[in-house]
This record gives C-alpha cells, structure tokens and sequence, in this order.
C-alpha cells in the first residue's frame, strides 16, 4: 500500500504544483532561453507523426482499441510545464530546448499520460516550446513574468503556423492543453479559431486546468454534451468543499464541464460512470475511481477522494495534476465520439 501511495504522489509531481514556492528571480530576462526552435525538425515535436513518441503509446489493457494512424483527424497537444527545478531558473525564465533531461521529463510524463489519451482519436502533433517557468505563475514580477509566458506562446504560435502549412491540408483539427498549455491554446483559439475561417475545422477544444471565462471568446461556446462539435470544455479538479490557497470565496466562476457527463450542469456523476482512470503504471486501468460534479459557483470540478489499492494514504485537496488521468478513458471515449461526429457531418 505504501508504493501505491509513493507512486500516486509521483504522478502528481511530474507537472506544475500549485503549491510549489519559489524565491525571486534573480535574473532578467530573457535569460540564457536559447534559440527559437525550428519546427521543420522533428527534434522540435515530442509528438509527431512518423516520429516514435510516447503519445502513440496505448495502455495494454486498451490496446486491442489501437490508435487511429488513418484518421482524418489531427490533434494539436500544449503541454504543461515541466520547468520547474529551482536550480534551472537562475538560467532564464524559459526552457532552453537543448535540455535533454528536462525533454525526457516531459516527454515521459505529459506526452505518455496526457497527450496519448487522444491518439485514437486523431494523429497528435506536440511541439516542444521554451515553456515558462513554474515560478512566472507565482513570481512578483509581472512584467518578466509576462514577457516569459509571450514567448512561449510565441513559439506554441511558431510551431502552429508550422503545422498548418505544413501537416493540416484542411483536415479537421482537436485542440489539446493542460496547464501552461491552456494558457497558450487559449490565446491560439482567439488568434486562430475564434470568429476565423478556421473555427469551421475545430473539431473541440480540451481546455484542462486553467479558468477558461466564456468572456475569453466571441463566437466559440462551451460544449453542451458529448457529441457537440465546434466547442470547447474545461475543468480544474478538486476536492469536495475544498478552497485553493488564496482564493476568495466565492471564487471567480469559471466554465466548467463535466468529465464524466459532458455537460456544465451541477448533476453527479458516480464514480460507476467513471470509465477508468491512468495513474502510475501507464498500462494499468484503474475503473470506478471517482465520481465527479460541476461546482457552478465557483467554476471547479469537485471529487470525492479517489478509489484504489492505498488512496488510504493520500489525503489531498488539489487534484490538478490528475485532471486528466482520473478521466483518462472518459476523455479518450469522447474524443473518438466527436472526432466521429464531426467527420460523418461534414461527410453529408
């Protein structure tokens, strides 16, 4: 019981905490962040098709399922932030690509347990961007701050361009994102989608673990169910009754779709609905770990605590980290029912 408490809390520490504190930055910016990257080479994709990447990884219990490699679906995947060792930050405010262990890290988590939850839905493509560092989240400086985050959205929209030049040929595209990655896919679906000839090819956007505001966008609307195409949804997990540390209560309303039930209402889903989630062990799926509810006043998705071999051990309140892989086959099932839809409507 106590590995499966050690391995939980691994997977929880492989992206961006929000209760890591950093002391200030001590350099400027930009710092050593190194070159823009170029996205003609596949060294700059941690995901791409024809390049052997973790994102086409199944979990063996799935895999008679297989991954879709003929779909006429793409998927654009952001990932989090895994720039996050103190020691790195007095380097620059963004990853240098050049940092293997730091590609390695995010290869072997976010790539493996997030972005391959959509290969059977589509063909993934996920650039590798000189990420901010967790700190800019958290950091007095604003204007750095910002200035760092700019520039990993810059080579998000770099790696964008790239794709659709490129890869796209008109066909239909999944936006992906957790964390960081949502901050930037935000802005891309603004730049990109929204109101825009684009939007006609947005098959749904999967906005996880950032406050997306219906504000944010002009034409685009969350996802009212399943099936709905053209759409976005978004969550950010917690515990029952449970406060983040320094948000005021009520906290802001966010948009906030159910993971279970695909909609933005306050039903409950039981955790028997639960399709299955992805912990640790990547070819391990975990049935019935947790239900789910829409916490409409204050934009979240509340769980109760999750069900499995030792989670008497664990005792938290955050679940961001796991957005996602609590979910893992609830998610993978409704990216395969939309891409699906999608394809068989603009087919008619």
């Amino acid at each position: 019981m106590k590995n499966n408490f050690v391995i939980f809390l691994a997977l929880l520490m492989a992206g961006c905490s929000p209760h890591i504190h950093f002391q200030e930055v001590k350099s400027t910016f930009p710092a050593e962040t190194g070159p823009a990257p170029d996205y003609s080479k596949s060294e700059n994709w941690a995901a791409l098709p024809g390049k052997r990447n973790n994102a086409d990884r199944i979990p063996r219990e799935i895999s008679r399922k297989g991954t879709n490699a003929d779909t006429a679906v793409d998927v654009f995947f952001v990932h989090p932030t895994t720039y996050l060792r103190e020691d790195k930050i007095s380097k620059g405010w963004n990853a240098n690509l050049h940092d293997e262990d730091l590609n390695k890290k995010t290869d072997n988590t976010t790539i493996l347990y997030q972005a391959s939850v959509f290969n059977a839905a589509g063909r993934i493509y996920a650039p590798r961007y000189r990420q901010a560092h967790i700190h800019a989240y958290f950091s007095k400086d604003k204007v750095d701050a910002d200035k760092a985050l700019d520039l990993a959205y810059s080579d998000v929209k770099k790696a964008f361009d790239y794709y659709l030049e490129h890869y796209n040929h008109g066909r239909p595209i999944i936006i992906a994102s957790h964390s960081q990655g949502t901050t930037h896919t935000i802005r891309l679906l603004r730049d990109y989608f929204d109101g825009k000839p684009l939007q006609k090819q947005l098959v749904a956007a999967y906005l996880v673990g950032m406050p997306v505001y219906d504000t944010m966008f002009t034409v685009l609307k969350p996802c009212a169910d399943s099936e709905e195409t053209g759409c976005y949804v978004s969550w950010r997990t917690y515990a029952r009754d449970y406060y983040p540390e320094g948000y005021v209560t009520p906290l802001h309303p966010a948009v906030c779709t159910n993971p279970i039930l695909w909609t933005t209402d306050t039903s409950c889903a039981a955790r028997e609905q639960n399709s299955g989630a992805l912990l640790r062990r990547f070819n391990h799926i975990i049935p019935q770990v947790t239900d789910a509810q829409v916490d409409q006043t204050n934009g979240v998705l509340r769980i109760s605590q999750p069900h499995f071999f030792g989670n008497v051990f664990i005792h938290l309140h955050n679940y961001h980290i796991a957005d996602f892989n609590l979910f893992y086959m609830n998610v993978r099932e409704n990216a395969i029912l939309r891409a699906g839809k999608f394809v068989k409507q603009n087919l008619q």
